[in-house]
């Protein structure tokens, strides 16, 4: 974008400013007679046809169908949200309330679907927040209880006092005082290290059991492999407010909407693309075909990672129409994303 900057004069890049603005406002094209009256540019109606002309030619703006009024193309966003972007600070209230609203829940995972809910109340757009890694948590405690025919329910208590319980099928039947054992070492073995470094203990007390030939502590390894050795991807993001964005015309395709809706219920695409805003410093914007992927080729996602301590653990944001206010919702996301790694760590 940088060449743009060199080839636009003041009043080209004011122009098409103004028509930017009017028509995230109003979703209708804009025409030169419309912005030759807009305060501050003071130029003839033929005078800014000529300008047009010249962004549509750099790609910039696109005249759609037969209308004689322009839209931006998303190349036009895009320059538009680099170079031209005023951004609106959220009003003193507006902060406060969802300051309020985020921290009045209790429970890492109830704070973060209530910040994709407020977020996405607040934008009337898709919120989305990515669960923290079940990796960066630290290991706390681990116990087993048995339950039918090879059955062991498994309750890990990680540091941010996250109770995760899921039901184990083994390959044998375990007395109450044999998973009592294994959840004794385990947790002589694994307590205050990482979820990510549990997996690596692991591996490697895997090896050094069966060397041993202790069958307890095979068993009790068997056992945390089993408990800690997969991540549920499928409750990996929170989702908010997805049938918002029934409201906007220009996503309203019945095909673009299924596809939509599938990319939401499988998730996937929307991980991997908060995974690449993890390591981002600040707020990220993908406007488009930008996303790469397909389903969201007529909208724009806009995230920011959130830190604990000073540590990245996840990623927030919306997801809405190309069409959209930036100026608005970009230091909204912004906002939140500090409010909820703050309600985090208290």
């Amino acid at each position: 974008m940088n060449h743009l900057n060199t080839e636009l004069n003041e009043r080209s890049r004011h122009l098409l400013k103004l028509l930017v603005e009017r028509y995230i406002a109003d979703g209708q094209p804009v025409g030169s007679a419309v912005l030759s009256r807009e305060k501050g540019l003071g130029v003839s109606p033929a005078t800014a046809r000529n300008i047009m002309a010249d962004l549509e030619n750099l790609g910039l703006i696109h005249s759609p169908h037969t209308s004689a009024g322009r839209v931006p193309t998303n190349s036009g966003y895009r320059f538009f949200i680099d170079s031209l972007l005023t951004v609106t600070e959220p009003e003193k209230k507006q902060l406060s309330d969802l300051k309020v609203n985020v921290e009045k829940e209790k429970g890492s995972n109830q704070i973060i679907v209530n910040a994709s809910q407020l977020l996405s109340g607040i934008t009337h757009l898709a919120g989305v927040v990515s669960l923290p890694k079940r990796e960066m948590a630290s290991f706390r405690q681990i116990e087993f209880m048995p339950l039918s025919k090879g059955q062991v329910l498994v309750i890990l208590v990680t540091n941010d006092d996250e109770v995760h319980n899921r039901v184990i099928q083994t390959s044998k039947d375990f007395s109450p005082s044999v998973l009592q054992q294994a959840s004794n070492y385990l947790n002589s073995l694994f307590v205050g290290h990482s979820l990510s470094d549990v997996k690596s203990i692991i591996a490697k007390e895997m090896s050094d059991a069966r060397k041993q030939v202790n069958q307890m502590m095979i068993d009790a390894i068997n056992l945390a492999h089993q408990s800690v050795g997969e991540n549920e991807s499928s409750e990996d993001v929170v989702l908010s407010g997805t049938t918002n964005l029934m409201d906007f015309q220009e996503l309203s395709d019945v095909n673009n909407m299924r596809h939509l809706f599938e990319a939401f219920s499988q998730k996937q695409d929307i991980m991997h693309l908060l995974d690449r805003s993890m390591n981002a410093v600040g707020v990220q914007i993908y406007i488009g075909d930008e996303s790469g992927y397909q389903p969201f080729g007529e909208c724009s996602l806009i995230t920011a990672p959130y830190a604990v301590d000073d540590k990245t653990v996840g990623v927030l944001g919306v997801i809405g129409p190309v069409r959209m206010s930036y100026d608005k919702v970009i230091p909204l996301v912004g906002v939140t994303a500090k409010v909820l790694g703050e309600a985090l760590k208290s």
